[in-house]
């Protein structure tokens, strides 16, 4: 699924993007203008700390948030941490808040560009594994290599493919300029302080889909003149007050939130989010449609919801007919080559002993179910009426 329409609708404080691939929404998100996202850089303070599993020791860290976040005192490539109450600490959002948790910390900084990402605590330089010319891979590792500055790392992003040799230079120095920004600033701040926060969500996602993207729409007159002037020249850019109703957003999160997805084959599909892991079941829905057929064309929406409702974690998925491996073997094999096409990092771990597929997805961001709504007050999300 390769996105031609980014949506972006900002109202007071809540900015909604959502992603579009010939009409249809394929991904969604929203974020508070202002709120804690992913990639923000605070100084933060550690209010305790406490014992994990196989020895291992985590800290509470107060970052100015509705909740408390948390660091892991094990990160690899960096000392463990060792730290007291009250001691404050300059940390990064991995993890965004999300329900009842808060969001995770790490403290291995990095500084995402367009075409780069920084890494003042590793030493290697990676290239974007969709970067399919190996040549130019290596091209662009070199060039990378040949003006890094003393201990430092950076990633190559797929976008950098098809840029020029002086801008990713530029954009080197620049992000070198925000890392020691943020070391000067966490000299004079008092925490809980944000040091550095990320760019407008949109950029991201422009940078994510260049290769695909044809047009842009926003509802803002300012953001319109600034992305037309930046932008002006590669996509088709759009000013409409209402671009969610305009092309049809607003009825499709409707659905994305709904339980049941019926299929064109007369099956359904029955998706629940729970603590433990997001389950989904595919029923045959007493049609005559062979059952392989059937679960193919289940596997098919099932990874398009997964990436429109941004489920993540872990997805159990039992599917119609016999549960036995050489009936679903090109199920599996389906789901594997779709989640290569995933720009979240997700692995299909095959069949269970419980004859159940298994997918772990990374988790980044909550899902969209936890986005747009919250749990009923009076029923507490159990949703049931008395008989």
């Amino acid at each position: 699924m390769s996105i031609d329409m980014l949506v972006y609708e900002q109202k007071e404080k809540q900015i909604r993007i959502a992603g579009l691939e010939n009409g249809c929404l394929v991904e969604a998100d929203v974020f508070t203008d202002g709120g804690v996202c992913e990639g923000d850089i605070f100084l933060g303070r550690i209010t305790h700390k406490i014992e994990l599993a196989n020895g291992n020791v985590g800290y509470f860290v107060n970052i100015g948030d509705i909740k408390e976040a948390f660091v892991n005192a094990r990160e690899v490539g960096l000392r463990d941490l060792e730290a007291a109450e009250g001691q404050d600490l300059v940390v990064q959002v991995c993890q965004a808040q999300r329900a009842e948790k808060g969001a995770k910390l790490c403290r291995a900084l990095q500084f995402v560009g367009e075409n780069l990402v920084y890494c003042p605590y590793r030493m290697d330089i990676e290239v974007s594994s969709k970067i399919e010319d190996k040549e130019r891979a290596e091209a662009l590792r070199k060039l990378v290599l040949e003006h890094t500055e003393g201990q430092e790392g950076w990633i190559i992003r797929t976008a950098a493919e098809t840029c020029d040799a002086e801008t990713l230079i530029e954009e080197m120095g620049v992000l070198r300029q925000k890392y020691e920004q943020v070391r000067v600033r966490a000299r004079k701040a008092k925490a809980p302080e944000r040091l550095c926060e990320k760019a407008n969500p949109l950029y991201d996602f422009i940078a994510k889909n260049n290769t695909s993207l044809e047009k842009i729409v926003v509802n803002t007159r300012q953001f319109y003149e600034e992305l037309g002037a930046k932008y002006g020249s590669d996509y088709e850019v759009e000013l409409d007050k209402k671009p969610f109703d305009k092309y049809g957003v607003e009825e499709a999160l409707l659905e994305a939130l709904q339980p049941e997805i019926k299929l064109k084959s007369g099956g359904r599909i029955f998706i629940e989010e729970t603590k433990a892991c997001v389950a989904i079941d595919v029923d045959s829905g007493g049609g005559n449609t062979h059952v392989s057929h059937l679960n193919s064309e289940a596997a098919e929406e099932i990874l398009k919801q997964i990436r429109l409702r941004n489920l993540s974690g872990k997805i159990v998925i039992d599917f119609a007919g016999s549960s036995e491996y050489r009936f679903l073997k090109s199920v599996i094999e389906q789901l594997e080559e779709g989640l290569k096409r995933d720009k979240v990092r997700a692995t299909c771990f095959g069949l269970s002993r419980a004859g159940n597929v298994e997918i772990v997805r990374m988790r980044r961001r909550p899902s969209l179910r936890d986005l747009l709504t919250d749990v009923c007050a009076t029923c507490q999300g159990t949703g049931r009426v008395e008989k």
